[in-house]
């Protein structure tokens, strides 16, 4: 195929030549990193499909079950696979979890008694956790339930405050909580690497303390999980990376069996647990999702980098920059003004299959301190590892771009965010040398 065909196609989805050779030129600079990021998929397929193999996944497995669920064999055998791909003793992978916060607000609250302390030591947790804590008053909260919080803020280069660590870890600190990935911050998102020498540290001092990581968003990113150096639980949600852009609901929690246990009975109740909750016909896209998941975050990485080189050759402030190594699939944008944001995101709108010509504009989203934008053509509603970008209207003015099902397609969105720069002259692409 020609040159000209695919400029042709290019044009009819409303990029205009200027913006695609500029996008054409940064892409030629990144085939090392695409094929480093290419290893690292076939590894983590590897991993997915060997787990897999090793549970006996069959084509029973698919069948969904209604009422109680009861004896629910790919249920089981599902939860069976994410254990072994996270190599922990037992995990917990249901539709009723109804997103990430609710995945993290069940591990939390599953573990957590009234007396208990939990800390945050990557600093201030996601918004939506904030009511989930009592951070900001909510009911229901852990707060409202005599559970106690402290926060030890990394440095200001984003490493891990160890000293700080150990001076706030005190006789009813219960567990401590790490968030990987960066949420509406500009710190960097943290490597397994960092997370597993905090893991060390905190364990040094209390081989008791529960360690549970937010895993949103990083999740075949690398080779190896927080959950292979001792993380207690790892959580995350299906509508991000392990769900493949498959499963149309559900979050995971994977860790030891105790914790786990923990959690069920928070999920369903006392005395039940794991032994209810119908499946209700997912089961074959939450396997097949994750099957596709190792893929899916290749392509999701390729875009962050790809917006990371476009952006930061513009002169913006990126997190992390174009050359840096990958920890999770968020790429941080920081503007310094509103109008940024918000084209940004209509260009990721006007790129999406599913409602494409809807206008996204800022609005009070529930669980957040500021009027929030967000861009999400999605099938499912909410699927961040399908091609998405949000922010809050808030300095320092950061869009936060994930997703993108295919690589192509997260080409397409960076593309159409830097087309709508440009026609609201927010970017000037004559003077730019690549």
């Amino acid at each position: 195929m020609n040159t000209e065909t695919i400029t042709g196609m290019y044009q009819e989805l409303g990029v205009d030549k200027d913006v695609l050779d500029f996008g054409n030129a940064v892409e030629k600079t990144l085939k090392k990193r695409f094929a480093q990021i290419d290893e690292v998929t076939e590894y983590n397929q590897l991993k997915v499909i060997g787990a897999m193999q090793k549970c006996r996944v069959s084509a029973e497995c698919f069948q969904g079950s209604t009422g109680y669920g009861y004896n629910d064999l790919g249920r089981e055998t599902l939860e069976s696979v994410y254990a072994a791909v996270f190599h922990t003793e037992a995990a917990l992978v249901r539709p009723q979890i109804t997103c990430g916060t609710h995945a993290l607000a069940l591990a939390l609250a599953g573990n957590l008694r009234p007396g208990d302390e939990m800390i945050s030591i990557s600093g201030k947790p996601y918004d939506t956790l904030e009511e989930v804590i009592g951070i900001r008053p909510s009911n229901g909260s852990l707060a409202e339930y005599g559970i106690a919080y402290a926060q030890v803020d990394l440095t200001p280069e984003g490493e891990f405050d160890f000293e700080g660590i150990r001076k706030a870890i005190s006789s009813k600190t219960k567990l401590v909580e790490i968030q990987r990935s960066k949420g509406y911050q500009t710190r960097p998102s943290l490597s397994v690497s960092r997370i597993a020498e905090a893991i060390q540290f905190v364990k040094s001092i209390r081989s008791d303390i529960i360690v549970m990581v937010d895993n949103c968003y990083g999740e075949f990113v690398e080779t190896m999980e927080p959950s292979d150096f001792g993380a207690d639980m790892v959580v995350g949600s299906l509508i991000k990376n392990p769900g493949g852009g498959l499963a149309p609901i559900g979050g995971y929690i994977a860790g030891t069996s105790a914790c786990i246990e923990n959690c069920a009975y928070r999920l369903t109740s006392p005395g039940l647990g794991k032994e209810v909750g119908a499946s209700l016909g997912v089961n074959k896209d939450f396997f097949q999702g994750l099957f596709l998941a190792p893929t899916v975050v290749n392509g999701a990485l390729k875009g962050a980098i790809f917006a990371a080189n476009i952006y930061e050759k513009l002169g913006f402030h990126v997190i992390p920059d174009g050359s840096e190594s990958r920890h999770d699939i968020i790429q941080a944008v920081e503007f310094g003004y509103p109008e940024g944001v918000i084209a940004f995101c209509e260009g990721i709108q006007a790129a999406a299959p599913v409602d494409s010509y809807v206008t996204p504009e800022p609005w009070a989203m529930p669980g957040y301190d500021s009027d929030v934008i967000m861009a999400a053509g999605a099938f499912i509603q909410g699927s961040s590892i399908e091609l998405s970008a949000d922010g809050p209207i808030k300095p320092p003015y950061a869009v936060y771009f994930q997703g993108g099902l295919t690589w192509q397609h997260a080409k397409l969105g960076i593309l159409k965010s830097l087309q709508r720069m440009k026609e609201r002259n927010l970017v000037d692409l004559s003077n730019v040398t690549i």
